[in-house]
């Protein structure tokens, strides 16, 4: 599913020495490329000094494989990397790859069929009849031949079995099964536990041996609400309109990853047939695995299963040229949202040479702590949420900056407040340190992505369709290293030159369109059916894991500063990066002017030295400070380099105990709060997630409403805040940490460092809010300018009680929670009532606290009443699907077998537990638990904890598309305005410092 986030390709560096402990040595390492013949005779190439220890093998059959070992966990992260995006779209067929991507996940001849032959023949009349429908103009001759294809799939269904690729990859002990789809590329994830790859490859060899198009019309619903989803997004129509005038003359602007509406409504199975032929070959994929492999055995288990593969001839792809901009272009997009400016620099793609120096040039604009747009614009508080980043792409990149006005401020004086920062870079106006301290910036963020698979492995899908040879790939830290400043400012002047603006307004869209989706007739999911390869491969044995739960005596380390101030500890082992936490747990439940007062600190001094001049200094030391208030906890971190953490702590301790007030600041920071809080309302996600959800938990007194009213925040002053800083280590805290001192050292270092009075004043007494009973069901709602509409469903179900997590757990994995669940299989699968729909029983986070039962659906609004109904219907009465059921529960078991707590991780699984009056480890009960529950405790848990509960529901949606006697089924519907969920005009009383 094609999310801009994945466009934003992180880049490699190197900075491994020593043993197993990577490090930010300033040493330059050489990347050399060797190759080598392993144990079984495969010849692989690898790359000096790489911090990855990666191999790269190349098949017979042209498969690229990139294997690296990392045993920190029994998991192993892969992804399936194929070069092939929305730009190699036929012009009349847009949408193309990413429909592909959707259908991979349907099934082949051996898998997702009852019978193949007879199941056969329906599909390849349902393809000729697609490309009849294609040639057919007149729109009620349309409607009634696709009723003839309707009826046509539904015979089809009978032979089908949904979502089996999903039941398998389940019942291994999958996580994070998807795809998504680039301008470049398509990428197949899954996250498997070790001991299930020959199963995996075994599946996954399958899948990619041939495209079936089985239930094509309601994967084609799912699509087209996608489609709407996106038209929804006025983030996504600025992406587009973007690109649009970027790119005129090429496809990352001509057309979409999605594809247009009349290409969506005029499917070529055909064509994605043909697609599918040309570009899924084993001489354009690579598979890239990171994680507790073996390299001999990994290897040759792949060629077992993909070495027959057959290769086939495909003509290179070639760079498409896009001329420079010839003016600036404007561009405005018109939507609910709250108004923005977004505007970008045509740069070269990732394949070319500058790419470096372009990674080099953004984080001198903005790095999160010391860029010019961090401190000239974000610090000093002259734009809201102002930033950048490089939408990478092969054959083209850009250069996109944003920024959200200041009440009173124009979009226009937004985009030159960030045109004058560009400006500076090509002057040279930024400081000579500053490239110094970005090479180090970018080692740490490095040596933190070696610590996750996912990161790991998604290095090696960036260099496979970047095309970009491994030990170049891995040498752009040497390459940042070599760059001067005025190689820079060369870089600069030759690219920020023309650009296009895109003015993000509030207002009607008046382009808004709509994917009309044909009706058609529930499909057979044939849940209780297993085709006989399923059987075989889950058959299949493999060595079972244990799993390895915490031991909180042994996995952390626990002392004092002082009997007040307990300090935890997690020794880091891995790298010489730490994380300091000082936590206070009261927050802003109790006290909501302590969330302004933390929020304040970002933009404080201390004597002699000014909030700008702090955030360098932290820099320097390789080292960054994050502040947070919860509604029941501040927390106050500290991260970096542990070589200078005594330095970042004492400047740390002097920013908390002597951080100067300053006024100005304090009035652009509440402004902006208050500009903000107006453009929390107009934003779908938080109106929904944010405040309905609250309300309809809370009522109008919640957490959420327990803040001070604008006029209240402007009627506050320095030194009020700076008090309550000043005195905020003066209560009973704890001090966490994770990084590689012992814990004698650390407390030795704190006992030196953290400044604490003789007194430590007690935490006031914790302020709880009341949930509603909802004996009484309501139904609240907002409207919202929307082609969908979207609903949370809300239970409140009994206080918590550890014994019923395993259950809750067991009933979650079979009911709502992944692709192959009853709700995701019956409402989308079969049904085609919506794109994004999920269910969760919430197990309390604290014992104080009731379990809640959640269920959410996205939607077209025209199919709202019978989304709702099926819901409840789903709710109130699940089927008792036996194989589904123990399919859930392997899926639940293997995960926890596979499942490690690590790091940091550990500290806050220990306080989590407490939390809940546990003192061991939950995940051992759920797990021992669960291996003894069947079908008939799960559906008693239903029936006892969720079976007859009462909803308050809370929708978003248009006046002109929702209907109220639909809502009225349900309870009492109450409208609500935006002003009625955050409570910015109300207020509520003060608490003084004491």
């Amino acid at each position: 599913m094609k999310k801009i986030t994945l466009l934003l390709i992180a880049m490699m560096s190197m900075f491994f020495v020593g043993c197993d402990k990577a490090t930010t040595s300033d040493s330059v390492s050489s990347f050399e490329t060797k190759t080598a013949t392993d144990v079984n005779g495969y010849s692989y190439e690898y790359v000096t000094n790489d911090p990855l220890k990666a191999r790269i093998y190349t098949l017979e059959n042209g498969l690229k494989v990139y294997l690296s070992q990392y045993n920190a966990s029994p998991r192993i992260q892969t992804y399936i990397a194929v070069k092939a995006g929305g730009k190699y779209d036929p012009v009349d067929a847009t949408g193309l790859a990413h429909y592909l991507e959707h259908m991979m996940f349907k099934g082949t001849s051996k898998f997702g069929t009852q019978d193949w032959e007879k199941e056969k023949v329906f599909l390849d009349s349902i393809e000729q009849m697609f490309e009849t429908y294609r040639t057919i103009k007149d729109p009620a001759k349309r409607k009634e031949y696709y009723s003839k294809i309707d009826k046509v799939s539904n015979e089809a269904s009978n032979y089908a079995i949904a979502n089996e690729y999903d039941k398998l990859v389940s019942n291994f002990g999958a996580k994070g099964t998807n795809a998504y789809t680039t301008e470049d590329r398509t990428v197949y994830v899954n996250d498997i536990p070790s001991n299930e790859l020959n199963k995996w490859l075994e599946l996954e060899s399958e899948r990619f041996s041939m495209i079936v198009n089985r239930l094509f019309h309601t994967e084609l619903e799912a699509v087209y609400e996608e489609k709407n989803r996106s038209l929804d997004n006025d983030y996504w129509k600025v992406y587009e309109g973007l690109a649009k005038k970027m790119f005129p003359d090429h496809k990352y602007g001509t057309q979409t990853v999605i594809g247009t509406i009349d290409h969506l409504k005029n499917p070529s199975i055909t064509k994605i047939r043909a697609y599918f032929d040309k570009y899924y070959i084993p001489n354009n994929v690579a598979i890239c695995l990171s994680g507790d492999l073996d390299y001999e055995s990994t290897i040759q288990q792949i060629d077992t299963y993909f070495g027959k593969w057959e290769k086939k001839e495909l003509t290179p792809y070639k760079i498409q040229p896009s001329a420079p901009l010839a003016s600036n272009q404007e561009i405005e997009v018109f939507g609910p949202n709250a108004e923005f400016v977004t505007l970008g620099y045509k740069f070269p793609g990732n394949m070319s040479e500058e790419r470096v120096t372009a990674k080099l040039c953004d984080m001198i604009l903005s790095n999160a702590t010391a860029g010019l747009i961090d401190l000239n614009l974000k610090q000093s508080q002259k734009v809201i949420d102002p930033s950048c980043y490089i939408w990478d792409s092969n054959d083209h990149s850009v250069h996109v900056f944003s920024g959200t006005p200041r009440e009173g401020q124009s979009l226009e004086e937004v985009k030159d407040l960030l045109v004058e920062q560009i400006e500076k870079v090509k002057k040279g106006e930024f400081e000579d340190w500053l490239i110094d301290a970005i090479v180090n910036d970018f080692k740490i963020s490095k040596l933190r992505e070696l610590e996750n698979n996912g990161s790991r492995a998604h290095l090696f899908v960036d260099a496979f369709t970047n095309d970009l040879a491994w030990s170049d790939y891995i040498d752009d830290i040497n390459q940042m290293k070599s760059l001067s400043k005025q190689d820079v400012i060369d870089f600069a002047n030759k690219y920020y030159t023309n650009h296009v603006v895109a003015y993000k307004r509030t207002g009607e869209d008046p382009n808004k369109q709509k994917v009309e989706k044909p009706e058609i007739t529930q499909v057979q999911l044939n849940r209780d059916k297993e085709s006989a390869y399923l059987k075989t491969l889950i058959n299949k044995p493999a060595e079972q894991l244990k799993p390895v739960f915490l031991n909180y005596k042994e996995d952390v380390a626990v002392s004092n500063v002082r009997e007040e101030i307990p300090v935890w500890s997690k020794k880091n082992d891995e790298n010489d990066l730490f994380k300091l936490y000082y936590q206070i747990d009261r927050g802003s439940n109790n006290n909501p002017t302590l969330k302004i007062a933390v929020e304040y600190l970002e933009y404080l001094g201390i004597p002699g030295m000014s909030s700008a001049d702090l955030k360098k200094e932290f820099y320097k030391l390789g080292c960054n400070f994050n502040v947070y208030a919860g509604d029941d906890k501040v927390y106050i971190s500290l991260n970096g380099l542990d070589e200078n953490m005594e330095a970042a702590v004492s400047l740390f301790e002097k920013l908390i105990n002597e951080a100067v007030g300053d006024e100005e600041a304090l009035r652009q920071m509440v402004s902006g709060i208050i500009k903000k809080r107006e453009d929390t309302q107009k934003d779908k996600r938080s109106i929904l997630f944010t405040g309905l959800n609250s309300y309809a938990k809370y009522g109008s007194h919640s957490p959420l409403t327990n803040v001070l009213s604008n006029e209240q925040l402007k009627s506050l002053k320095a030194e009020e805040l700076t008090d309550i800083l000043h005195k905020l280590t003066s209560m009973e805290h704890k001090v966490l940490y994770y990084g590689p001192r012992q814990q004698n050292e650390l407390v030795g270092v704190l006992k030196d460092l953290h400044k604490v009075p003789t007194d430590v004043a007690s935490l006031p007494e914790r302020k709880v809010f009341p949930t509603l009973d909802m004996a009484s069901p309501r139904v609240f709602w907002v409207d919202y300018d929307m082609v969908q509409a979207e609903v949370i469903f809300l239970a409140k179900a009994e206080g918590y009680d550890p014994k019923r997590e395993a259950a809750a757990a067991l009933f979650n994995e079979y009911f709502g929670g992944s692709m192959s669940s009853i709700v995701f299989t019956e409402m989308r699968e079969s049904k085609a009532l919506a794109y994004s729909v999920w269910s969760q029983y919430a197990v309390a986070s604290e014992k104080i606290n009731n379990d809640y039962m959640f269920a959410y659906i996205g939607t077209q609004a025209d199919k709202l009443e019978s989304a709702m109904e099926g819901m409840t219907s789903l709710l109130e009465n699940p089927p008792k699907e036996e194989k589904a059921f123990e399919m859930a529960k392997t899926s639940l078991l293997k995960k926890l077998e596979s499942e490690r707590v690590m790091r940091d991780a550990v500290l806050f699984n220990y306080e989590n537990a407490l939390k809940k009056g546990l003192e061991k480890d939950i995940r051992k009960d759920i797990y021992e638990a669960a291996s003894n529950m069947t079908m008939d405790d799960v559906m008693a848990f239903h029936k006892e904890f969720i079976q007859g509960k009462k909803y308050n529901i809370a929708v978003v949606g248009s006046k002109d598309k929702l209907k109220m006697d639909v809502l009225a089924k349900y309870g009492e519907v109450k409208q609500l305005n935006v002003e009625d969920l955050f409570g910015f005009e109300k207020g509520v009383e003060v608490i003084p410092s004491k």
